[in-house]
């Protein structure tokens, strides 16, 4: 299916902008987000607001096309019978379980999509679907609410647990908590519900609980964890030297772990002495999993848990490309619903990215195209493209198919000039000598033009 001559000066002017708006229209369709909605709330209803509206606005916002909640809700006023008090309103309620759903309901749809873009897509392990779980807790808002006037610390509008597949680079899963100090072990109940057998979990030491590790292997799930001082265990064999991995080098030996349920009993504990200590200061790292050596050689284990990481960069593309946290939203509903939008815009640039890596390589994109200067490329051509293009053409998109849906992301990804997002990896900063300067008291200031004008001769002007 090929996309009428309306959409031809965009296709040719920004490809990369038609692919969002077009994968907008396809997975955040107005009537599958007003049935999600019907589906997941307990106390909400619809009036007049529809859920469908308030994503996209909400949407517009996490992606920078438009600056707050307030300016989204102005450029639709006309066509929505509602004041900007009943969208405040409706965002201050909004259910977790509504954004978590959100979350997980769009996801698989995305998944469906990269794996036809990507059908031979590489395994970080072979035969099972590796997880990455980590904790992001949201920045504090600002004091608007009255009950925060008063207050001088910085509130805490939530926190949530996010799980990415990083073979997809997708964000599949979110639990929220309204409660900003709340310890992260309390969602692991949660997590554990969507445990899946040949899962392998990811995570940090403060997800290194029995409970937890029991849980993964009830059912049939198999975790790669590192290791927290508080979990018991005894009977450890001597460490045996197994060989090196970039930055250190890798032992191994036999615990005993005993649960009352009986479902851990011999795992492995893996210890990494690195070359350079991390931020914390550490110079080992000790790992538990419980799958078999045959499958994971304790080299693979060290070198799945360093990269971990990936998730950092999600929350990284968050932070600095999309208004994951926006400060004046105070309500813990509302803020929890702007982040998981957030995470769903991200989720797009996913898929948009996996486009580019099925035409142009995944080596390439992956280690030469900018997901800033993409970003900043659909924010400067959305709302001209939404001016110029009725919003009625869109819909040829939420009418493709799988495989016509596939097939014109590929044609569009074909035609993108990728050297207009190529990124500039900054080079390692040198080290240099740390003094705290105290400025003089007689000569507080100085002027950077006459300094420069000591050291750089004057040029003359032809």
């Amino acid at each position: 299916m090929v996309l009428s001559q309306v959409f031809e000066r965009f296709v040719e002017a920004s490809p990369v902008s038609v692919m969002v708006r077009g994968l907008l229209e396809k997975v955040l369709s107005p009537q599958k987000l007003d049935d999600l909605f019907e589906r997941s709330t307990t106390t909400q209803y619809t009036r007049e607001l529809l859920f469908s509206t308030v994503v996209e606005m909400m949407n517009a916002v996490s992606c920078g096309i438009r600056p707050s909640i307030h300016a989204a809700y102005q450029a639709k006023a006309s066509n929505i019978n509602v004041s900007v008090t009943s969208v405040y309103n409706k965002l201050n309620a909004m259910e977790p379980n509504i954004s978590a759903e959100l979350v997980r309901e769009t996801a698989s749809e995305m998944e469906a999509i990269i794996r036809h873009l990507n059908p031979n897509l590489p395994d970080w392990l072979a035969g099972y679907r590796v997880k990455i779980l980590d904790g992001n807790v949201l920045s504090g808002s600002e004091h608007r609410l009255k009950p925060l006037s008063s207050c001088n610390s910085i509130p805490l509008s939530g926190q949530s647990l996010v799980v990415l597949d990083p073979v997809l680079m997708l964000a599949i899963d979110v639990f929220p908590i309204e409660d900003g100090h709340a310890q992260e072990r309390s969602l692991l109940k949660e997590v554990l519900k969507t445990v899946e057998e040949d899962d392998v979990w990811i995570a940090d030491r403060n997800f290194c609980t029995l409970s937890f590790l029991s849980g993964i292997a009830a059912q049939k799930g198999f975790f790669l964890i590192r290791q927290h001082q508080c979990l018991p265990w005894h009977n450890g064999e001597k460490f045996h030297e197994v060989g090196l991995i970039e930055g250190g080098k890798v032992f191994e030996q036999t615990i005993t772990v005993s649960d009352d349920d009986g479902y851990l009993s011999k795992i492995r504990q893996v210890k990494i002495v690195l070359e350079q200590a991390t931020r914390d200061g550490d110079k080992e790292i000790f790992i538990v999993t419980n799958l078999p050596v045959t499958e994971a050689s304790a080299i693979v284990v060290a070198q799945l848990y360093r990269k971990r990481w990936t998730l950092e960069t999600l929350f990284q593309i968050l932070t600095v490309i999309f208004n994951c946290e926006i400060k004046t939203l105070g309500y813990p509903k509302a803020a929890l619903f702007a982040f998981c939008v957030a995470l769903v815009s991200y989720n797009i640039l996913a898929v948009v990215l996996a486009a580019l890596k099925s035409v142009h390589g995944t080596q390439k994109v992956e280690k030469e195209i900018s997901s800033y200067y993409l970003a900043d490329e659909i924010r400067g051509i959305y709302r001209g493209m939404m001016i110029a293009i009725p919003a009625q053409e869109w819909t040829i998109f939420a009418k493709m198919s799988l495989i016509e849906l596939t097939a014109e992301l590929k044609r569009l990804a074909s035609l993108v000039n990728l050297t207009v997002f190529v990124c500039h990896p900054r080079s390692p900063k040198k080290t240099r000598r740390r003094f705290k300067r105290t400025p003089p008291t007689k000569r507080p200031h100085v002027s950077t033009a006459k300094i420069l004008a000591k050291i750089q001769p004057k040029k003359r002007t032809p």
